[in-house]
């Protein structure tokens, strides 16, 4: 038998779908006897079909539900009729105002309008989002507000977009995902027909086209056969389009997916997904189908997102996949040069990064020992400002560093000063994001006895005098160092008070946002790799923290080579930190369920750790120092999403019980990870020694229950593949991609309007509900100590940092600023990230975002 429907197409008959409406009715009737009941009624039903069909009669899904009907009015289910003909209503009002809506949408039906799409997605929407606050009347009266004469196709369907992103409000929040549905319905339609005009039919036809445009790594294809491409499209789940939110959705249109030449999109965002996953498994030696598989899993169902480099630059030609990057900036000419070089080249491939300026000699030091005449870090900090601005990422964004200087740098003063907008204009560099490297000391004097004078110093002096560089220790031998340097007479020195310093430093954080703190100390007694150097500073978002070391220039010779005069120089490398970015999407992952955090974080760290193998490169330093650490940063970013989840309020003592245990877990799972890395394909180079190596990463953390003890053993035993693990980001970017709070900030508000490309864009808390409200409070509302509090917990499971900002509203005085850095210090936070004021707006980063 086929079934007629009302569009007029056929379909065979299927009775598991009149059972399933006989047992509803039964059901929404209350009478809860439908196993004697429902197969007598069913038995009918098909009886007088089988009937019907036989004679010739054409069974039309109308005249179906009437049999059912009458039917049930025969078998005496008078309560089970009423329901289905109240059921039958309903379904006529809801088809009507589809109807309506589309008739609005396309009066005068044009070949390729996509009415038939339009009505199964108007009658999912029906079906998915049932209450009376997303009805399609409100729809169809919002569209027919928009609506203009003579409208495309587009235009209509942008228009309706539109419309159904207007409804967004706390009430009805889940319009963002309606007009998410929307935008990808238009978007479907024009990239059909630009695919069409290209005779693009299969994702191997796609990949192969791309490629040849230069869009596409020629890599790809070269390890995947076109069986795979053909087996891998076929699992392509474009039903996942659905977890995007308008918001999400449209950033992914806009910046990820591959645009051609002139600007028109020509892929998906299942695509997208798939491309990075492909990349990311290219080198896997066997089930390689399945681990591309996994990589697209979790990152197409949003459970993880990679970094923005990595987001954008996976599977193209230029393929650099990292986020951050560090430079320690020697003190000569060359150095300084070459790392402002260094610096072009990591932002000109999309990477952002931190610039250590602790070495360079402050203002009025000698030069080959004429006095008086060097022009202090400034200048060279304005180099590395014009530069970020100089190289825009192919017109993207313009490049991001961030600049740090020691506490008692001879220059803090005026550096304290970079972004602020007073003073002498020709001192600024207001594009860059100034830090500072505080050790212990300076806090408890800041705690204790803040009238007590501070001693700047020049780090060239210090070096030349005393023969030692004083950013070259950390705790008590740096305490020592400074107060022999602050006796000895030879060094010339610059005094000023702590409580001057402070307000300083508390009057630019009020005014800019920055400069950020690292606590210099605190990272380096918990640097896992102790035995191969010192952390000097962080990266541009303040969650790296690694080994650092300046590039050296050995020499410079003149030499012949196949007849051909060329100069070489041999430099020593150092440590040039890069660092790879993932976050766990904590708002999307069922971290009750036994099993599915750890096995999302497993997969992510072999994909991270993937990256360093598979990863372009701008510098050669950059590949050294990633190999021999073979350093990682997962993550994670849906904190607040997470807690209101959980139904739990941010500055309850639940939260820090819940995230001690939560980070723990996770942290185990990495560590776990990449020891069964390290098995598989060895230890990073610098393993032996380590805090991993001896147990003393253990031991810091307090990690001493059976299972922590017996992992300690396996890694002492086998090694962990990755000599740096885990690290915050901030997730700017990304974590509108995945719908979710960004990093482990609170939510700045439950519900905001955004303006984009001149249109205002309604946008709510992620997971929004009359059940989740009462725990999003906004940022500026909450108790700081708690926010900090929070970190504190975190940053016992983190081997690196995390990007922690605190927000103050006009009401703080400088002292309370200074009561919150001091409580991060004292709780150990390596550091934080930006003081977003109530009336300042500050950048986000995307080159760090993941």
């Amino acid at each position: 038998m086929t079934v007629t429907k009302r569009s007029g197409a056929t379909e065979p008959y299927t009775g598991a779908k009149i059972d399933a409406a006989i047992r509803a009715a039964f059901k929404s009737s209350g009478n809860t006897d439908t196993d004697s009941l429902v197969p007598a009624v069913f038995a009918a039903v098909e009886e007088r079909l089988e009937g019907l069909s036989r004679k010739g009669t054409n069974l039309a899904i109308e005249l179906i539900q009437d049999i059912v009907e009458q039917e049930l009015v025969a078998h005496n289910c008078y309560a089970a009729a009423k329901s289905y003909i109240l059921y039958r209503e309903e379904r006529h009002r809801l088809r009507s105002i589809r109807h309506e809506l589309i008739e609005a949408l396309f009066p005068e039906k044009a070949p390729g309008d996509p009415h038939e799409r339009l009505e199964v997605l108007l009658c999912e929407v029906q079906d998915d989002f049932r209450e009376p606050e997303y009805a399609l009347e409100p729809l169809l009266h919002k569209f027919i507000a928009f609506k203009k004469e003579r409208m495309t196709t587009i235009e209509a369907l942008a228009a309706l977009t539109q419309a159904a992103l207007e409804l967004t409000s706390q009430e009805a929040p889940n319009w963002e995902f309606i007009a998410s549905r929307l935008l990808m319905m238009k978007f479907t339609y024009n990239l059909n027909l630009l695919l069409h005009e290209r005779g693009i039919g299969s994702f191997h036809d796609k990949l192969r086209y791309l490629t040849q445009e230069g869009l596409y790594g020629s890599y790809i294809l070269d390890a995947y056969s076109p069986e795979d491409i053909a087996y891998l499209e076929t699992r392509l789940d474009s039903s996942r389009d659905k977890l995007f939110t308008y918001s999400a959705l449209d950033l992914l249109l806009r910046r990820y997916v591959i645009r051609s030449t002139k600007h028109e999109v020509l892929e998906t965002p299942q695509e997208l997904f798939m491309g990075i996953a492909m990349h990311l498994a290219m080198n896997e030696k066997t089930d390689r189908r399945q681990w591309v598989l996994r990589f697209y899993d979790i990152l197409s169902t949003l459970k993880i997102t990679v970094a923005t480099p990595t987001l954008s630059n996976a599977r193209k030609p230029h393929h650099q996949l990292s986020s951050c990057f560090i430079d320690t900036v020697p003190d000569s000419l060359d150095g300084i040069y070459r790392s402002i070089t260094n610096f072009a080249q990591v932002s000109k491939f999309g990477g952002g990064m931190g610039l250590y300026f602790g070495k360079v000699r402050a203002v009025g030091s000698p030069i080959r020992g004429f006095q008086g005449v060097a022009g202090g870090v400034l200048r060279w900090i304005k180099l590395a400002n014009d530069t970020a601005i100089a190289v825009d990422q192919l017109g993207v964004r313009q490049g991001s560093v961030a600049v740090y200087l020691d506490a008692w740098h001879k220059d803090l003063p005026e550096f304290l000063q970079l972004k602020t907008n007073n003073g002498d204009d020709r001192m600024k560099a207001h594009d860059v994001f100034p830090a500072v490297c505080y050790p212990d000391l300076f806090w408890k004097m800041a705690k204790d006895s803040i009238d007590a004078p501070w001693y700047l110093m020049c780090p060239h002096e210090i070096r030349c005098v005393r023969g030692y560089a004083l950013e070259d220790s950390f705790g008590d031998e740096w305490e020592e160092r400074y107060h022999e340097c602050v006796a000895d007479e030879r060094i010339s020195k610059r005094e000023i008070s702590v409580k001057e310093l402070v307000r300083l430093i508390i009057k630019s954080a009020v005014e800019t946002g920055t400069p950020f703190v690292f606590n210099r100390d605190t990272v380096n007694r918990m640097n896992p790799n102790p035995h191969k150097g010192m952390i000097y500073c962080s990266n541009l978002c303040t969650e790296i923290a690694q080994n650092m070391s300046g590039i050296e220039l050995l020499s410079r010779e003149i030499k012949t080579d196949t007849g051909d005069t060329v100069v070489v120089e041999t430099t020593r490398p150092g440590d040039f930190v890069v660092c790879n970015l993932a976050s766990l999407v904590l708002g999307a992952i069922d971290v009750e369920q036994e099993g599915i955090l750890e096995e999302t974080v497993k997969t992510a760290v072999r994909a991270l750790d993937n990256i360093i193998d598979l990863n372009f490169y701008p510098i050669e330093y950059a590949r050294i120092t990633n190999r021999r650490y073979r350093a990682i940063g997962l993550g994670v970013s849906g904190y607040h999403h997470l807690l209101a989840k959980h139904r739990i309020k941010w500055e309850s003592p639940e939260h820090l019980s819940f995230v001690d245990a939560v980070m723990e877990r996770i942290n185990y799972a990495a560590i776990e990870a990449s020891n069964a890395l390290a098995r598989e394909k060895g230890a990073y180079e610098y393993f032996e020694g380590s805090d991993w190596h001896s147990g003393e990463y253990f031991k810091k953390r307090g990690y001493s229950n059976d299972s922590w003890q017996a992992l300690a053993r396996r890694v002492a035993d086998s090694g962990v593949r990755n000599g740096y693990l885990l690290a915050i980001a901030p997730t700017s970017s990304t974590s509108i991609v995945a719908g979710t709070s960004a990093g482990t900030d609170p939510i700045m508000k439950k519900y905001w309007l955004e303006e984009k490309r001149g249109m205002i864009v309604p946008r709510v808390a992620p997971g929004l509900s009359a059940g989740t409200r009462w725990y999003y409070t906004g940022a500026h509302q909450l108790d700081q100590s708690q926010v900090i509090r929070a970190a504190a917990v975190r940053q016992k499971h983190i081997d690196q940092s995390q990007s922690v900002n605190l927000f103050i509203t006009t009401e703080y005085s400088l002292r309370q600023v200074l009561d919150l850095y001091i409580l991060a210090w004292e709780a150990g936070l390596k550091t934080v990230y930006y003081v977003r004021s109530q009336s300042l707006e500050v950048e986000s980063c995307d080159s760090c975002s993941a």
